[in-house]
């Protein structure tokens, strides 16, 4: 493993600094869960079509953009290539429409009991909500600016609750 510059260990690389998976075969199984967030900023027809039920005639924006959330959170392992394949308990999505600056929040609670914990798929999940609500409204609004994405919360395994601040809105 390799160390960083404030002397972490980065458990993905080996001692030639080499990509590897790791070995979680013998970490006890825990009650592990992540939330991530992230925002799309979109223009004035892009949110009136958003808040329009048959949206640009694809359908409803956050209800296709729930599905894809909670199906990228299912299928992390198969894209982030160093990523565990895991067995979820459940994927939760909320969104928050913050009106007056036309930003779109979504949040993605993920949970699983296994030896790992779930940053990835939590991560995964908004990216996919975001993304999907970006080819939802496209037709209306290619200028939508999708970011920040950020780990808001973990819970479980060595090193317990850690919570990380909100980014500004801008």
């Amino acid at each position: 493993m390799e160390k960083t510059s404030k002397g972490k260990t980065l458990s993905h690389l080996d001692s030639t600094g080499r990509p590897r998976m790791v070995d979680v075969g013998d970490k006890p199984s825990s009650d592990r869960r992540a939330m991530a967030k992230g925002r799309i900023r979109l223009s004035a027809a892009a949110w009136k079509a958003l808040l329009t039920p048959e949206g640009t005639g694809k359908g409803d924006t956050l209800s296709v953009a729930q599905v894809a959330a909670i199906q990228a959170a299912k299928r992390t392992g198969e894209f982030i290539p160093l990523a565990h394949p895991l067995p979820l308990c459940g994927v939760e999505v909320s969104w928050k429409k913050r009106r007056q600056r036309r930003i779109l929040e979504v949040s993605v609670r993920v949970r699983t009991i296994g030896p790992t914990g779930v940053e990835m798929e939590a991560l995964a999940a908004v990216s996919a909500a975001l993304l999907t609500v970006y080819d939802m409204l496209k037709a209306v609004d290619r200028g939508m600016v999708v970011g920040p994405i950020w780990l808001s919360r973990k819970e479980g395994g060595r090193s317990g609750l850690c919570r990380f601040d909100d980014p500004p809105l801008n």
